[in-house]
């Protein structure tokens, strides 16, 4: 039986969640995820995507609200979330979530950390508003149907991101429940995205579609009706509701099952490796046969990656190194080791070292690997010169839900994503307050941690 007035239930949930205690294991996750996507906001501040939203923002001025990372730049919240989540999605080192394939930490923490330096909020509730988009990014895919946005051409990460958006922010902005009935209906006017994304060669339109459309949309859905805008009652149900114009069999009841005890921070993926998610697990089970048995460019004589049909079409020889899984795997055994700079870097795509050994590559998209219960699994074998024949599968890779990274394992990743940004003293701050947000009084506290002075922006290269 399909819930009755589902925009008030999630609209009343929505309001009373900012001030809900949140179970230890769920604060835990949402940290991780702050954390993790700030990482990737810090480090893609300095790619090409992030160059470009920084140059972008500083043309538009605004009120000086909130902060553009890395920068000393403040402008209007909405511009702040639009530039702030182009960071955090300008390369592959954000969050996904596996079975809706939403992107939410990239779109949704941007937004609510903008919101909360404006609105001076405190650690909780950043937490709490955090918990929140995740919630709803993921619930919207659900209550649509993730292969029936992609079967009609949209993006489903572009879909679901402004939902996040919108509900964090208006958690920020204290929203009683008839605001976040009109949240619901602004974010449902703005959703937007098309799978048009995957022809990007340069990483810089889909850091907009996935992360910073929805970020500054949701903001802008938050701020307005904070400013006092009104707006649709029922847009989840009543008639042309958002869920009927966007999907063919929608499940509106999706939208607020097992609210309060299913929390969707807890089920994304963290990636350990600056690489498209279906990559993660090759690379996990590659790893794996190097450490044990030795691989080196001598002794490999090929390589079969078999990931699943959908993962597959997405890294096959793609243009962008980071999610290219032949030119990865070619790398990883050239290197013995991928990092952040390896993988981004389009010279390592022309060496004729890599190259060479991405020839002994192959791909595979398996069928039999399309399993919804590890939906981005993947087994790698090798053939060694000597004849013998090597193989590693990986369900789960490290980072999932069912092989969690924890506390000191984040933060290991994101030193070596900030660090060479902010510099070790700044990062340890970072982190510091991150892991202890509920001790954050105001989130403004964090600030001096994650931008420049003037005087250190000069030193800068003018493209920042």
């Amino acid at each position: 039986m399909v819930p009755t007035d589902i925009t008030g239930q999630l609209a009343q949930y929505m309001a009373e969640a900012r001030t809900r205690s949140l179970p230890p294991e769920v604060a835990e996750a949402a940290k991780h995820r702050i954390l993790d996507t700030l990482g990737a906001m810090v480090s893609g501040a300095r790619l090409k995507a992030g160059e470009l939203a920084i140059r972008y923002v500083r043309l538009q001025g605004g009120l000086p609200e909130a902060s553009v990372l890395v920068t000393d730049v403040k402008t209007s919240v909405v511009n702040a979330a639009l530039a702030n989540a182009m960071f955090g999605h300008a390369d592959e080192t954000d969050d996904f979530e596996p079975v809706t394939k939403a992107h939410p930490g990239c779109s949704t923490v941007p937004a609510a950390l903008a919101m909360a330096e404006r609105q001076g909020s405190s650690g909780e509730d950043l937490l709490r508003a955090v918990v929140l988009g995740y919630d709803l990014c993921c619930r919207f895919l659900l209550a649509l149907g993730p292969d029936l946005v992609r079967g009609g051409h949209r993006s489903a990460e572009g879909t679901s991101s402004t939902m996040g958006s919108a509900a964090a922010a208006a958690s920020i902005a204290k929203l009683d429940q008839t605001g976040m009935r009109y949240v619901l209906s602004y974010a449902a006017q703005q959703v937007s995205g098309i799978w048009s994304w995957v022809r990007d060669t340069e990483h810089v339109e889909k850091a907009f579609d996935f992360a910073g459309m929805g970020a500054r949309n949701g903001v802008t859905a938050a701020t307005m009706v904070h400013a006092g805008f009104t707006g649709v009652w029922d847009v989840l149900e009543g008639e042309h509701n958002v869920l009927e114009a966007l999907s063919p069999s929608p499940k509106p009841g999706e939208m607020v099952k097992d609210l309060g005890s299913r929390f969707f921070v807890t089920e994304t993926a963290i990636k350990p490796y600056s690489v498209g998610y279906p990559i993660q697990s090759a690379l996990d089970a590659f790893f794996a046969l190097h450490r044990e048995h030795g691989l080196t460019v001598d002794n490999v004589e090929s390589i079969t990656v078999r990931l699943p049909e959908d993962g597959a079409r997405i890294v096959n020889n793609r243009s962008m190194p980071d999610v290219n899984c032949q030119h990865m795997l070619a790398l990883a055994l050239v290197d013995g080791g991928v990092t952040f700079n390896s993988t981004q870097s389009y010279q390592r795509m022309s060496d004729p070292a890599v190259l060479a050994v991405k020839e002994r590559v192959d791909l595979v998209a398996d069928p039999g690997l399309m399993d919804p219960e590890a939906p981005r699994s993947a087994k790698v074998e090798v053939a060694l010169k000597d004849g013998r024949t090597l193989s590693h599968f990986t369900r789960y890779a490290f980072g999932t839900r069912e092989n969690p990274m924890n506390t000191e394992s984040v933060s290991a990743k994101v030193r070596d994503l900030m660090e060479p940004v902010l510099g070790p003293a700044r990062t340890e701050g970072v982190i510091q307050r991150v892991n202890d947000l509920e001790g954050v009084a105001n989130v403004q506290e964090l600030l001096p941690f994650l931008t420049l002075s003037p005087q250190e922006m000069a030193g800068v290269s003018p493209s920042h």
